[in-house]
This record gives C-alpha cells, structure tokens and sequence, in this order.
C-alpha cells in the first residue's frame, strides 16, 4: 500500500471530481495521504477533508509566498488546530525564493515562528524550499528543527544539501519531477537516499509525473513515482511501497 505524503486535493482544480480522484486513489492502492493546508483558505478545506476521509490527514502552516500576509492571530490559529486529531504536522513552511511575493525577511521571520512552534508541541515540519537551500539549513540549523524533524517536500537540492538535511532528523521525498527523462540530479539523490529515509509524494495537482506530465495531477500518480523510485533503488515496487508508507507512519504518527 502506498501514500501520497504530499497532496493538495482541495484545491479548486477538483472541485469538479474531488471524489472521483480520491476514489481512483484508493483504488491504485493509496492507503493514506497526507493533504496540505497552507494559508488562511485552504487550511479549514484541508482539514474538512481529512475529516471526510479517515485515510486523510491533514497539516497546517503558513506557505512562504503568503509570508506578507500571516498575522499573530494566524499562528495562535495554527496552535490551536495542531490539537485536532486529523492534523500530523505544521507545514508547508519554507522559503521560496523563485516567486518574488514575500520579502526575504518576512518569509525568515515566519518561517522560524512556525518552526518554534513545531518545537513547542513537538509536530514535525513540511519544508517547501524553492532556491533557498543555503538558507533554509541555516534556519533549520539556528532555530534546532532536528528536536521535531519533518520532510523535505519534493526535494530538488544535491546529494551534500540532502546528507546535511538528513543528519537533522528529516525525511527526503520525491515527487513527479523525479520521472523525467532529464531529471539526472534527484535520480542520484534518490539513489544515495537510505531507504528508511525516503518519501514519495504527488504535490497535486502541480508537478505531474511522467507520461501524464503537462496534465493535471492526481494521488493515484504517486504510484508512477514509487514504480520509478523502486527501479532506481533496485528494489520490488512491493518493498519500495511498505518501506515509504511505514516511513510516513513514523514520520506522521498515522494510523
């Protein structure tokens, strides 16, 4: 059985066929996914979802490009929903540096507000890390992230960023961009990754794996993913599931 660590199906692109998705999901052999709540409107949706679904759980976090527009109000928020029995994580957090829609130091001060509170009740992190890896290990570094760990959502980095995340405590995980014909770098990584280490994720509807690439994406695709992942390692895409999924259920605590 495999799980989708990373998903956003209640973004609008399903507002035609949520269910129809989800079901396709389940019946690929996802047992669990992990959707993520990122700002003030898809944190609720998010968690609504998960309380639809009991293979669904949810996280929370305040995503680097709404940086500019979190408040005190909206931590103190997030506090309060990591107590839901639904919600396994404060993410995705980060920086992005790709999008130029928070400045730089207000996606720091967010970012190491959210990791303090992960600290504070103890919930691993979901990192989102868009051309930032200097700085988002120094943050992770200065702020002690490996006291509660997390993942690195659809790593992108080299083998040396992933060994140093690694030493502190986090998960690497994999998504489409992994598939591609020319994706030499997260090939590597993903080879050189210790299996008890390793993710996969979708990111729906965003970063399609190959041969779907250009379409949008769905849970059910984490199954291209995994079936590429296995081949790299060598290993039956059997083992490569149970290995993944007991990962998350480690990771997030899941039923």
């Amino acid at each position: 059985m495999l799980t989708d660590t990373h998903t956003h199906l209640n973004a609008p692109q399903f507002d035609e066929d949520r269910h129809d998705v989800i079901q396709r999901a389940v019946e690929s052999g996802i047992s669990r996914i992990i959707n993520i709540g990122f700002n003030r409107e898809t944190i609720p949706s998010s968690i609504a979802l998960a309380e639809q679904y009991d293979f669904i759980y949810s996280t929370v976090g305040w995503h680097p490009q709404d940086a500019k527009d979190m408040t005190s109000d909206d931590l103190a928020w997030i506090e309060q929903l990591c107590s839901h029995p639904k919600v396994v994580a404060i993410g995705e957090i980060g920086l992005d540096y790709y999008w130029d829609t928070s400045p730089k130091d207000v996606q720091d001060r967010v970012f190491r507000e959210q990791i303090r509170l992960a600290r504070k009740l103890d919930m691993p992190i979901v990192i989102h890390n868009r051309d930032a890896h200097h700085d988002i290990l120094q943050v992770l570094r200065e702020e002690r992230a490996a006291d509660v760990g997390g993942v690195m959502h659809c790593f992108s980095g080299s083998w040396e960023t992933a060994k140093l995340c690694l030493d502190m405590n986090f998960y690497i995980s994999f998504g489409g961009p992994v598939t591609f014909k020319n994706a030499k770098q997260p090939k590597e990584v993903l080879e050189k990754v210790p299996l008890d280490r390793l993710l996969i994720e979708t990111d729906a509807p965003y970063l399609t794996p190959h041969p779907f690439r250009g379409k949008r994406n769905e849970s059910s695709y984490v199954k291209l993913v995994a079936e590429t992942a296995a081949q790299i390692k060598g290993l039956t895409l059997e083992k490569l599931a149970h290995a993944t999924t007991q990962n998350a259920i480690t990771l997030f605590g899941l039923l």
